[in-house]
C-alpha cells in the first residue's frame, strides 16, 4: 500500500475520534459539568485498551507519513488550498506530538485526570495563555483546513451554484467559527474558570 493510501486511511479513523472529540468540547458550552460527564461516558470507548492503542499507531502513522509526503512535495507555484494542505498537515502533526504527550504525561506521570481542567488551564492564565491560545486556535482551523484541501481536490462537481473551492472556503469559514465557539465554551462564557488545586501546576503556580 503506497504512503498516500496509508495516510488516507488513518487520517480518516483519527477524523472520527477528532470529530467526537469536538463534540465533547461543544458540551461545555451548556457547562463544565456537562463537559467531564460526556467525557467520561466517551472514554468507556476510547480508552478501551484496544481502541486506545489503534488511535496512538494510527497518530503515529498519520504523523510519520505525512512528514514523508511533505518531503515529495514542494510548496512553491501551487493553488492557496494545496499549500493549505501542507501547511495545515505540518502544525497537525507539530499538534499531535505536543499534544498527545501531554496527556500522557498528564495521566502516568502527573497522576491527573485530563479533562477539562487539563485543556483549559493554559487558555484561561495569563501569561500562559499566550502561547495555548494560538496554539489551540490553529489546530483546530488546521484540523478544518486540511479538510477544506482535501475537498477542494477530491470534489468534482458543484452543489447548487457553489465550485468546490466555494465549498472548501465554506469548510474552512466553518473552522473559524468553531474555534470561536470552542474557545467561549473552554473559557466558561469568557468569564474565566476556577482551577483546582490540583491543576495549578500545568501554569506554575
Amino acid at each position: 500500500m503506497k504512503t498516500r493510501q496509508v495516510h488516507f486511511i488513518s487520517g480518516i479513523f483519527l477524523t472520527l475520534f477528532i470529530a467526537v472529540h469536538l463534540f465533547n468540547h461543544f458540551t461545555s458550552l451548556v457547562g463544565i459539568e456537562m463537559h467531564i460527564e460526556v467525557m467520561r461516558s466517551l472514554r468507556i470507548i476510547y480508552r478501551n485498551p484496544v481502541i486506545e492503542s489503534l488511535l496512538l499507531v494510527g497518530v503515529g502513522v498519520q504523523i510519520y507519513s505525512g512528514i514523508s509526503l511533505f518531503r515529495k512535495n514542494q510548496i512553491r507555484n501551487q493553488s492557496f488550498f494545496e499549500k493549505l494542505h501542507i501547511l495545515s498537515g505540518l502544525y497537525l502533526a507539530f499538534f499531535l506530538i505536543i499534544h498527545v504527550s501531554a496527556i500522557l504525561v498528564g495521566r502516568i506521570y502527573l497522576k491527573l485526570d485530563t479533562n477539562f481542567y487539563f485543556g483549559a488551564a493554559g487558555i484561561n492564565s495569563f501569561p500562559v495563555n499566550l502561547f495555548f491560545i494560538p496554539y489551540y486556535a490553529l489546530a483546530v482551523i488546521s484540523f478544518f483546513g486540511h479538510i477544506a484541501s482535501i475537498h477542494s481536490k477530491k470534489m468534482k462537481r458543484s452543489i447548487g451554484n457553489l465550485t468546490p473551492e466555494q465549498q472548501a472556503i465554506i469548510i474552512l469559514v466553518t473552522g473559524i467559527f468553531v474555534t470561536l465557539l470552542l474557545f467561549y465554551g473552554l473559557t466558561n462564557h469568557f468569564k474565566g474558570i476556577n482551577l483546582p488545586q490540583e491543576y495549578h501546576l500545568l501554569i506554575g503556580k
